[in-house]
């Protein structure tokens, strides 16, 4: 049986899966995945690109050379075996690709980051698996954060406290479907920017934060601050390396969030 490799990479516009953590959408797509270790996932809606087969790349979707951002993704695949060769844990960072584009298209520009005083984030290059959120779905952080992570679940656990991840890293791509998923709901930019970070700003891009919930507990509800886990994490994340970024009152004008907390470098 294959063995999922443990690292995420990546790039401007698209990310370099273990292809063990990715779920099949059609009978092509399972067959190739049985065979693949890696596949190179398109950032802006998810789509499969390419599956890393032993033979060599198997395009997944017509025109795959002319994909936006495709060279740059065949070089970091092309350095995955030279990265693990060297052991080395260097994180880098991706440039604040494309970001002026994604905030024009919400009506906002960059004096949203000088009225708020969020600063620009940006994405690591490569990410850990943490394990997986309550959905089942893999949680991606930076590796100090995964470690810090999983060693502050452990210390909850001996305490009789259960921690969930709701979610980890989220990519700007990601962030912008969010403000157009609620406002094809009916909500406005400036309700949506209470709760959610415009993209290039959010926390959750650099990888080192996550947020956590309870069994039985919605997710992302003020009354998450009535939980025995977040009366342990009050009293004790402090020691793990995490802190709450937005307490109420925060000077961000981001609503109270007690179920948002990043790992502290």
């Amino acid at each position: 049986m294959r063995t999922a490799r443990r690292s995420l990479i990546n790039t401007p516009d698209i990310e370099i899966w273990p292809a063990g953590l990715l779920r099949a959408r059609a009978n092509r797509d399972a067959r190739a995945l049985a065979r693949a270790e890696h596949v190179l996932r398109r950032k802006r809606d998810g789509r499969y690109l390419a599956a890393d087969l032993p033979e060599g790349l198997l395009p997944l979707v017509q025109g795959l050379m002319r994909e936006p951002g495709i060279d740059e993704a065949l070089d970091a695949l092309d350095a995955i075996a030279e990265r693990r060769r060297s052991g080395l844990d260097v994180i880098g960072e991706l440039p604040l690709a494309r970001l002026i584009e994604r905030l024009e298209s919400l009506g906002l520009d960059e004096s949203y980051g000088e009225r708020t005083g969020l600063p620009l984030v940006a994405e690591p290059d490569q990410l850990a698996l943490a394990g997986f959120d309550r959905y089942r779905r893999p949680l991606w952080l930076r590796p100090l954060a995964a470690r810090r992570w999983n060693a502050m679940c452990e210390a909850a656990s001996r305490d009789g406290i259960v921690l969930e991840a709701i979610s980890g890293y989220r990519s700007h791509d990601y962030q912008l479907g969010i403000f157009e998923r609620k406002l094809a709901r009916g909500q406005t930019v400036d309700e949506i920017i209470r709760v959610n970070a415009a993209p290039g700003y959010s926390e959750h891009h650099s990888g080192l934060a996550l947020d956590i919930g309870a069994p039985d507990e919605p997710p992302a509800e003020e009354s998450f601050e009535n939980t025995a886990a977040f009366a342990w994490l009050a009293a004790r994340a402090g020691t793990h390396g995490f802190a709450m970024s937005y307490p109420r009152n925060n000077p961000h004008g981001i609503v109270y969030e007690p179920w948002h907390w990043r790992c502290i470098l």
